[in-house]
């Protein structure tokens, strides 16, 4: 089994199924507040684990056109003025070793984006920060390379625990797949698993100046990972994903956040007797 790791009040990895969820960046206020408070309600009345998620900065953009959030100090703030109004656990991206410190005294927990999930440097710092850490699988990187993520991160004297995020693998050109048996290799480090299923339908700088995406595979990607087994699931979610400001092709639109929650927990909670029943009568690697 894989070991537990706490965000604040959300616990990863006791076999319930958590969420971490919420607009792609920090955008305007009541955009903010329609998003956190509906996540905040419909995570409650499922019983679901709930991370609120939204960047502060979009450093790692293709285009110098693309919208990149309110920055670091302002975006800070506004992250905190919703942990403190809505009483959830917050986690943002982190891109440079200098901000680690500030943003551990906000954040519940810090985030890797792929692209940084190879800086030896950001991880270090990352996890010496005593926070937990998500790690976000590199679209350049084998699954069997998370071995080494955590080798560099579980040693330091502050690390409190990571988690192993699957994004996609980059195929071809603007193109991502997803390797189920990703999760499966990922879990084999001992620590809990989550699928991000937006980002997975991301076409990275396929839209010329801004990403494209396409959101109808998002619950299929979603249900699969959670048949699997994943510990928790990551979605990018929006009131109006046409308009918004970073990723809307791969957001999910927070007016059907309800039903594809309520069915991923349906079936989490089915697939875990269903595997706890197929593992005791077979020798398959548990996820």
């Amino acid at each position: 089994m894989a070991k537990v790791v706490k965000i604040g009040k959300a616990v990863v990895g006791d076999g319930q199924l958590a969420i971490i969820a919420g607009p792609c960046v920090i955008e305007k206020p009541e955009i903010m507040r329609t998003t956190i408070e509906t996540l905040v309600d419909v995570t409650a009345e499922l019983g679901l684990p709930f991370v609120f998620k939204s960047s502060f900065d979009k450093a790692n953009r293709s285009s110098a056109k693309s919208y990149r959030g309110e920055g670091f100090e302002r975006g800070l703030e506004t992250l905190a003025q919703l942990k403190e109004r809505y009483g959830v656990p917050v986690i943002s991206d982190v891109h440079e070793t200098g901000q680690v410190g500030p943003a551990s005294r906000i954040l519940d927990a810090i985030q890797i984006p792929a692209f940084l999930s190879r800086q030896t440097d950001l991880l270090v710092a990352a996890a010496d920060s005593g926070l937990p850490v998500n790690v976000k699988k590199g679209q350049f990187m084998a699954p069997d390379d998370l071995g080494l993520v955590v080798e560099k991160m579980a040693a330091r004297p502050g690390f409190r625990g990571l988690c192993l995020c699957e994004r996609g693998t980059t195929f071809g050109y603007h193109n991502l797949v997803v390797d189920m048996r990703s999760l499966v290799i990922a879990r084999s480090f001992g620590w809990p698993v989550v699928f991000d299923a937006t980002h997975s339908v991301q076409l990275p700088s396929a839209g010329g100046t801004q990403s494209g995406g396409d959101r109808r595979f998002v619950p299929y990607l979603a249900r699969a990972a959670v048949a699997v087994g994943v510990d928790a699931v990551f979605l990018e979610i929006h009131p109006d994903p046409e308009k918004a400001l970073c990723d809307g092709p791969n957001q999910w639109p927070l007016s059907q956040a309800k039903a594809l929650l309520r069915n991923l927990r349906d079936l989490h909670r089915a697939g875990r007797r269903l595997t706890e029943d197929f593992l005791n009568e077979t020798q398959a690697p548990r996820a």
